[in-house]
């Protein structure tokens, strides 16, 4: 059962915001029942990984089932060829681009990409003209330089200019923590990601872009007679993989972001700062192996089911509801019940008008001191703005209150 705890002492109500402050809390102890405990399931509070900084979420939910560091920044080397491949699917879904369309592979792309630099290469011939396709694949498989290289001066004239156009592309899609100065991932002072930003981008990738995200999975490809494999160890290890990218640097070691179903559930893994390709691949595999035999999902609110009010301000009603943009679930451990906090946080009163579907706040969502859910609320229905005497009521209330809360501040 899901409640609100009131303010007398063990009494409970069904789940409502009445508050007026600048954010309302609601505490809530949940209590799911996953099934019977397994013995062979390890224990989540008790797993740790090496990996200095990473994170595992489940997509469809946007449930957290690990962090560790995941909002610090890092130098994500190749991992940032994802934002360029993102701006590119983009592009491709607004019909401003084509997969037959021509590049030109420039002598800087050659010089600084292909072959000459020793680097991660699709090897094409200095000024070959690639169709967009072959990049995207040689990007993918290959982790070619030259490719992303062509791309970015095509579209943009520089690796600078291709840079601000990630940094804006990736503020639209939600990364808040993410800026880039070229399309390659080369290191650079200005370009950091964090890695719940990549496992962000990693979701939108796969669920904006299902026809170009089965490329992840593709083990091989050959370009100028050289056949390179992919370069992601996830997808040899017969665990359900089917994506994303490896990266590594001098400065934050070896990274990937990672990809598998099984069962039907999908999960995603990106680590970065392990110690060799090796721990890379041990790291990876045990955080998804811990993930699929630790969690079930459950549902913990259906599609366009209340999860709270809202106090509004200056509305032909005082108060608004809340749901999700469609059922809540999150991931609960295998091994028995395991309570659960949550929160709904929003600035309020909500001013009239309000339309729905608006959001209003955020549902947040805690397995113990670790966030397992943060996802938005937003209004059930439209409140129209109310009569002069309703917000002249409203006004005063809101006055008092202020009163009220300066004269406990000065206690």
């Amino acid at each position: 059962m899901l409640s609100q705890q009131s303010g007398e002492s063990g009494a409970t109500a069904p789940l409502r915001i009445r508050a007026a402050g600048t954010a309302a809390l609601v505490c809530l102890a949940v209590f799911l029942t996953a099934g019977a405990a397994s013995s062979a399931a390890p224990s989540p509070t008790g797993f740790r990984t090496n990996a200095p900084n990473a994170i595992l979420i489940e997509p469809h939910s946007d449930s957290i089932l690990l962090e560790k560091n995941a909002d610090q920044p890092i130098e994500p080397a190749s991992l940032a060829k994802l934002m360029t491949l993102e701006y590119v699917f983009h592009e491709i879904k607004e019909g401003r681009l084509k997969l037959d369309d021509q590049f030109t592979i420039s002598e800087n792309a050659w010089r600084k990409g292909g072959a000459p630099s020793r680097g991660s290469t699709m090897f094409a011939p200095i000024h070959s003209q690639v169709s967009l396709d072959n990049l995207i694949r040689g990007i993918i498989i290959d982790s070619a330089n030259d490719a992303c290289m062509a791309i970015a001066e095509k579209l943009a004239g520089s690796e600078d200019a291709f840079g601000a156009l990630l940094t804006k592309r990736a503020r639209e899609i939600g990364l808040e923590h993410s800026t880039f100065t070229n399309s390659t991932g080369y290191s650079d002072p200005g370009l950091r990601m964090t890695v719940r930003d990549i496992a962000e981008l990693s979701r939108h990738i796969m669920q904006t872009y299902p026809d170009f995200y089965r490329y992840f999975a593709q083990r091989d490809f050959t370009w100028n007679k050289i056949r390179q494999q992919n370069r992601n160890p996830l997808l040899g290890m017969g665990i359900g993989a089917d994506g994303l990218k490896t990266g590594e640097s001098d400065e934050d070691g070896f990274a990937l972001a990672g990809s598998a179903v099984q069962d039907d559930l999908r999960l995603i893994i990106v680590i970065s700062g392990a110690k060799t390709d090796k721990e890379r691949a041990e790291e990876a595999r045990k955080l998804l192996d811990w993930g699929f035999h630790s969690f079930v999902i459950r549902t913990l609110f259906d599609k366009g089911q209340t999860i709270a009010e809202a106090k509004v301000f200056g509305g032909n009603r005082s108060y608004v509801p809340l749901i999700g943009s469609g059922a809540i679930r999150v991931m609960v451990p295998r091994n028995g019940e395991e309570p659960l906090t949550a929160r709904i946080d929003y600035t309020g009163p909500v001013p009239a008008p309000i339309s729905k579907g608006q959001k209003i706040g955020a549902l947040k969502v805690w397995r113990g001191n670790n966030l397992a859910l943060d996802v938005p609320v937003m209004a059930a229905q439209d409140v129209a703005t109310g009569s002069m005497s309703q917000r002249a009521i409203d006004g005063a209330t809101e006055l008092v209150i202020g009163l009220f809360r300066a004269g406990i501040s000065r206690l």
